[in-house]
Order: structure tokens, then C-alpha cells, then sequence
């Protein structure tokens, strides 16, 4: 396959069941009905894709400024005369207005592009309510997905796919043709009893990341929380020091880290547990738990988080110096050096812990944003499988091995500093290496030869207790065949 065959979108005229070339656009005319944002949106993208636009309105001569020259606007009953196609752009309470061109309407597609303001805020979709309004039309829901400003500015600027659902394969195959002219990708979601499920779609408040955000806002409540009590509330409680100032900066970049560091290794945790269950089954065909399941499909969103919370980090880190408390710190640092007359206070050790540990963190922060970066659709499609893989699984878990080297050089000894220890809780460093050192350590399990070996054969289809044939070579050099249990 050549690269510009690769190039092509794979969602597109084949999956509605007929030839890949759209039909040309002269000579068709399509009919809009309304004259909102979406309707006249609408009627610009069709023009500019070479189609013969005939809008209807109740009031035409006081909308025709609205829409562009080379498209006709009249009144709805002249629009529906001289188009086959017509777009239905008007909400669903104003349905029973067109029921008085009924009898124009008989035999012509509409394509209802309605959204509703809640979700399953009806019985029956509002294409199904349409279809039953004119039962000698056929109806095809489609366009909903695709807002106003993205039919104006092209498909380039917004999403590209477009999609629909008919009872009537012809119908789809027609409107999948405009969409695929006007510059989108239509993909064929079945029949009209699919339609609720895709007008459902445009009001959902990004459904896939509601777990990995409350997840992230858990643990951004856990250890801002353990970071309080240890940076502001002991101090106040055993040394009578307000450390309050703390709270907005200081506080919040310790804790940015510790949520950053524990996201990026829950990325690659259910992996690893997927990995177990197939060698502790000796099967890849027995299905995962239903929370492992839905854990393995947010891995990306985890994965953004992580990078999101890293990246805030940095900032936060860039401005610690420049905060007015740091400035008095370090001015009353050298007033008492000079009162105590100390020409130095050079420590190599924690000159060097430190070099090492921003060095670190910025390689770290680095291959994050190249793993966040690579999960964006637009780069992710230019990508092969093999590179993709490479660099979201063997370069991801490198991050988090570097991740792990710049949470160790930040804590280097204080783990066995008896002073690190507030009210005996452990510092907060010591808590985040829990299920990042679990990750690292089951990987390096995972890839010992004979545990690579028997989780290869599994996932290329092997199955512990499954009889199979096998080919050896006999004595004689020539093959003899058997059976065997594939557990042997």
C-alpha cells in the first residue's frame, strides 16, 4: 500500500457499502430548511463545495442577507419543490409546521440535524419523531455531531467525521456522498434506531475522562492534604510557626509531583495486571473484569493527566524564586551567615543531588510531552502501529523509570533523617514510589526470557490445557505428527 493510499480516511464511502469516489457535485441541488447559525453555517459549506443551495424560510426577503449570494432563498414550499435532499435545520417543536408540505415532501430524503438540550430528554429520537410525522419520507439523521463553526471554517478545523444513521441503505449512501464532497468522513452507525444514541452524543460533558479526572482530583486531595499537615499544620502545632504562606505555591508544587508521578504509573498498572491474569489463566481469550476493562480504555486520559500535572509542576517550580517569602528567606539566610562570620556554605553533596535531580526531571518532562503529544489524534494517525507502540509503551515506561530516578534524587537520605518524619508519618516522596517501584519491578519480571516466552505464546493465541498438533522431525530425518497437551 503506498503512502498516499495510507493517507486516506478508512471511515469513509467503503463502509457505506459502495464505491470510494463521491458523486460530483454539479448539477444536484439541496434544499435547507431554516434560517438559524446552523442553517445558513450550513448553507455556506455546501455552496463552497460546489452544490446548488435553495434555503426555505417563513420570511425569505428579510433573511436573504444572511446567506451567501449563490445560494437561493425562498419560501419553504419552493425550496422543497425544487430539491431531493433537504436538510430539516429547525428544532423539533417546529416539526408540525412543515406537516402542510406533506404531500411535496413524499418521496424525498430529509436529513434531521437536530440536537436536544438534555440527554434522552425524549421517548423517541427526534429523527423517529420526524420519520412518524412523514412516513412517505425517508429520513436520515446526520450532521449533528459537526458544529456551525465547523462547517464555516472546513473540516480542517474541526472534527471530521459525520455521523449517520437510516433505515434506508440509498438514503445513507446519497448523504454520505455530500458529506464526503463537503470535506468530512461519514461513518455509518446502522439504522434509525441508532439515531438517539448519536444526538445523545453532543451533550455529553466529556464522558471519557470523568473517572480519570476524579481519579486525579483524589489524589490531588490525599496528598495536598498529607503535604498541609506535615508543612504547615506540625510546624504551628509543635513549633508555634505560621507557616499558612505556604499553602498557595509551596504546598501545591509538592503535591503537583506526587500526583503527576502516581498517574503516569497507573497508565502502565493495568497492563501489568492484564499480563497477570493471562499468565495465571493461560488464556488471552478470557475476558477481563469490568473495572480492569474500563481502566485499560483511560489509560490515555491518565496518561494526558499526568503530563498536565508535570507540566504545572515545572511553572510552579520556575516561580518558587520568585515569591517575596523566598526573598526574606535568603536575605535572613545571609544575615546570619555574616553575624556567625561563615565565608562558605557550600555543600558538594547537595550541589550535586541537585544538579542531578533538575537534569532529571527535565529529561523526564521531556519524554512526557512527546508521550502526550504522540496520543493526539493528528499524530497518532501518521504514525504506524510499531511506532506508535514504541514510543506510548517502551519510551512511556523509560519515562517512568526516569521518573523514578528524579523522585529518588529529590529524596536522596532523607528517608532515614529521623526529622523527615511529622507526627511520624513518612515523607511524602516515600508514599508515591509505592506503585511506580510495583510497575517497574512486575516489567522487569515480564521480560525475563522464559516469562516473555509463555506470555508471547498466549497472546498469539496459546491456552493452557488446549490439545494441539504438533510436527517433529523422527530419527530417520523424516516428520511424524502427534498430539500433545499445549500445558506440557
Amino acid at each position: 500500500m503506498s503512502r498516499g493510499d495510507m493517507a486516506k480516511p478508512l471511515l469513509g464511502h467503503q463502509s457505506m457499502e459502495g464505491d470510494s469516489s463521491p458523486t460530483p457535485p454539479a448539477g444536484r441541488t439541496v434544499g435547507v430548511l431554516g434560517s438559524g447559525d446552523f442553517a445558513r453555517s450550513l448553507a455556506i459549506r455546501l455552496v463552497c463545495s460546489g452544490f446548488k443551495v435553495v434555503v426555505g424560510s417563513r420570511n425569505p426577503k428579510r433573511k436573504v442577507s444572511l446567506f451567501p449570494a449563490a445560494a437561493e432563498v425562498t419560501f419553504q414550499a419552493e425550496a422543497v419543490k425544487k430539491a431531493d435532499v433537504i436538510f430539516v435545520a429547525i428544532f423539533r417543536e417546529h416539526y408540525s409546521t412543515l406537516c402542510d408540505l406533506a404531500d411535496v415532501l413524499a418521496g424525498k430524503i430529509l436529513v434531521d440535524v437536530s440536537n436536544n438540550t438534555e440527554i434522552n430528554h425524549h421517548k423517541e429520537s427526534n429523527a423517529e419523531y420526524l420519520a412518524s410525522l412523514f412516513p412517505a419520507c425517508t429520513v436520515v439523521k446526520g450532521f449533528n455531531v459537526v458544529s456551525a463553526w465547523t462547517l464555516q471554517s472546513g473540516a480542517r478545523d474541526g472534527n471530521k467525521q459525520v455521523l449517520i444513521c437510516s433505515n434506508n441503505q440509498e438514503a445513507k449512501r446519497t448523504i454520505a456522498e455530500i458529506a464526503q464532497v463537503m470535506g468530512f468522513t461519514p461513518v455509518d452507525m446502522g439504522c434509525m434506531s441508532s439515531a438517539r444514541e448519536i444526538e445523545n452524543i453532543p451533550l455529553r460533558l466529556l464522558p471519557a475522562w470523568k473517572i480519570p479526572i476524579f481519579l486525579a482530583l483524589g489524589l490531588f486531595l490525599c496528598f495536598f492534604t498529607y503535604n498541609l499537615i506535615r508543612q504547615v499544620i506540625h510546624p504551628y502545632i509543635r513549633e508555634q510557626k505560621n507557616k499558612l504562606y505556604k499553602i498557595p505555591i509551596e504546598v501545591v508544587n509538592t503535591t503537583l509531583p506526587c500526583v503527576s508521578y502516581v498517574m503516569l504509573s497507573l497508565v502502565y498498572l493495568p497492563g501489568v495486571l492484564a499480563a497477570c491474569s493471562q499468565l495465571y489463566y493461560g488464556t488471552k481469550y478470557r475476558c477481563f473484569p469490568d473495572w480492569l476493562d474500563q481502566w485499560l480504555l483511560h489509560r490515555k486520559q491518565i496518561g494526558l493527566l499526568s503530563f498536565f500535572c508535570a507540566a504545572l509542576h515545572a511553572v510552579y517550580s520556575l516561580c518558587l524564586p520568585m515569591r517575596r517569602s523566598h526573598r526574606y528567606l535568603l536575605i535572613e539566610t545571609a544575615v546570619k551567615q555574616a553575624v556567625e562570620k561563615k565565608m562558605t556554605i557550600w555543600v558538594e553533596e547537595e550541589v550535586w543531588r541537585m544538579e542531578i535531580y533538575i537534569s532529571v526531571g527535565i529529561i523526564a518532562l521531556g519524554l512526557l510531552s512527546l508521550l502526550a503529544i504522540t496520543s493526539l489524534p493528528s499524530i497518532a494517525n501518521s504514525l504506524n502501529w510499531r511506532e506508535f507502540s514504541f514510543i506510548q509503551s517502551s519510551l512511556g515506561f523509560i519515562a517512568l523509570v526516569i521518573s523514578t530516578l528524579h523522585t529518588l534524587t529529590y529524596g536522596w537520605s532523607r528517608a532515614f533523617d529521623e526529622n523527615q518524619y511529622k507526627f511520624y508519618l513518612p515523607p511524602t516522596y516515600t508514599l508515591t514510589l509505592l506503585v511506580p517501584c510495583t510497575v517497574i519491578i512486575a516489567k522487569v519480571i515480564f521480560s525475563l526470557p522464559c516469562i516473555q516466552h509463555r506470555l508471547l505464546r498466549i497472546r498469539r493465541g496459546w491456552e493452557k490445557g488446549r490439545y494441539v498438533k504438533f510436527v517433529l522431525p523422527s530419527t530417520t530425518g523424516e516428520f511424524s505428527s502427534g498430539e500433545t497437551s499445549s500445558n506440557v
